[in-house]
């Protein structure tokens, strides 16, 4: 049995590490374009949303010292059913975004090797990453943290140096911005929501690897807490800063970090924020290759799923689930086709979470006569504020977005009852030998 696991600051940067990817880089311009100098009370409101449901996990994850997170969550909530249901979404809709995060980070090696999105260089390259990230894995959790502590370490670096720079670097643009709400309407105001909203996900995969951080009831809550903190004021002073140093011009731009920072200091400012994306883009798949097989091995744990998934081997990694998990990403990886992919996890993250918070409810309810009167009284305040936010934020997506995200529940439907009638006669067949 392995008894290495994360401690708080690589839980920590975990976190930050999953959070982080390509939409920090270009998050800047697409926001701007909707919303202009408004941007930043949208910033303002997604982060306060994301604190609220980031803290409603923080509950949650307190209550539990095991894998599984938001699916766990909803099973000890609710039941087995929807339980599954969560949990099967989040194993496959992960699979499938590890898949885009893979062929993204291809794609952002081609910036500096064009010839990286030729075939068959290019299934080479998709086939050869995801071999190297399957072999960090079987290493077991020590060797992954290690990794992932460099690479978390070696993309914030730069967005702080970015950061650090645009205080210094004036071009007098921030005192011309208008931040009134004059010509901020709710339809632009909602798509930019959606747009920062997608930007912080990926911090309820943190949770999902309780069992692989120590004391997981105390550094579980303060680590989503944190992380979610740190992001949140990250984006708002790179937006800031942005919008100082491009000025009107950041709606125009593709790639806004690139263009603000070659503005400051010169063509070695795009090199640096390109480094940074293809290493940032590279720390992701990092996680979500520790992670997304992990919500498969949960499954298997409560025999939802054959429990043969969950099997470990003696670094105590979950060998068999991230076999399966690489093989339904490979697939779609070599396949090429994501942007329906993108979608869905949109919206299956609004399903996640609402669960989340309405688990904090029941949850809590069963203990509510140890529960002082503050915290009685914010256990239902804030996630009820969290459940208007979301939905709220399903009404400002499309009906093709709702209809493909929803849509990622249905496949599990035969899969469990398949799986409870087995159960049932294994049950049936082991009473009967007792008898």
């Amino acid at each position: 049995m392995a008894t290495n696991k994360m401690g708080l600051m690589s839980a920590i940067l975990l976190g930050i590490n999953m959070i982080l990817g390509s939409g920090i880089f270009l998050l800047p311009g697409k926001v701007s374009e909707l919303t202009g100098a408004s941007s930043l009370y949208v910033y303002v409101f997604v982060s306060l949303l994301i604190l609220s449901i980031a803290w409603c996990f923080a509950q949650c994850a307190a209550l539990f010292d095991r894998n599984g997170g938001a699916y766990l969550y909803a099973k000890e909530a609710f039941g087995d059913f929807i339980g599954f249901e969560i949990g099967f979404m989040r194993w496959i809709a992960g699979a499938m975004a590890w898949a885009s995060l893979i062929v993204g980070f291809v794609t952002a090696l081609s910036s500096i090797w064009p010839n990286a999105l030729t075939e068959p260089l290019r299934g080479f390259l998709i086939l050869i990453f995801l071999a190297l990230l399957i072999l960090f894995n079987m290493g077991g959790t020590e060797k992954l943290k290690n990794i992932n502590n460099v690479v978390t370490i070696a993309k914030v670096l730069p967005l702080l140096f970015f950061v650090l720079i645009g205080f210094f670097y004036t071009k007098g643009n921030f005192q011309a911005i208008d931040v009134s709400l004059s010509h901020l309407d709710s339809i632009s105001f909602g798509n930019a929501a959606i747009v920062i909203f997608y930007a912080f996900g990926g911090f309820e995969t943190l949770v999902i690897a309780a069992g692989e951080i120590k004391n997981p009831h105390r550094n579980l809550p303060i680590a989503v807490m944190a992380v979610i903190s740190f992001c949140s004021f990250l984006y708002f002073l790179i937006q800031i800063i942005a919008m100082e140093i491009l000025g009107p011009h950041l709606a125009e731009s593709s790639i806004p970090l690139a263009d603000a920072t070659e503005q400051m200091i010169g063509s070695a400012g795009r090199w640096i924020v390109t480094l940074s994306m293809i290493i940032s883009i590279g720390g992701v798949n990092l996680t979500a290759s520790f992670i997304t097989p992990r919500s498969g091995a949960a499954l298997a744990e409560d025999g939802l799923v054959p429990r043969w998934i969950a099997k470990n081997n003696k670094a105590g990694v979950p060998v068999v689930a991230i076999f399966l998990t690489a093989s339904l990403t490979t697939i779609a990886a070599l396949s090429g086709s994501f942007t329906q992919l993108a979608v869905i996890s949109v919206v299956s993250r609004f399903v996640q979470y609402g669960a989340t918070c309405l688990a904090v409810f029941v949850l809590y309810y069963r203990n509510r006569t140890t529960l002082k009167m503050l915290k009685k009284i914010s256990l239902v305040i804030i996630p009820s504020l969290s459940l208007i936010g979301l939905i709220w934020m399903l009404f400002q997506a499309s009906s093709s977005q709702l209809y493909w995200g929803l849509g990622a529940l249905l496949p599990g439907i035969p899969i469990y009852f398949f799986q409870k009638r087995k159960n049932n006669l294994t049950l049936a067949t082991v009473s009967e030998m007792g008898d």
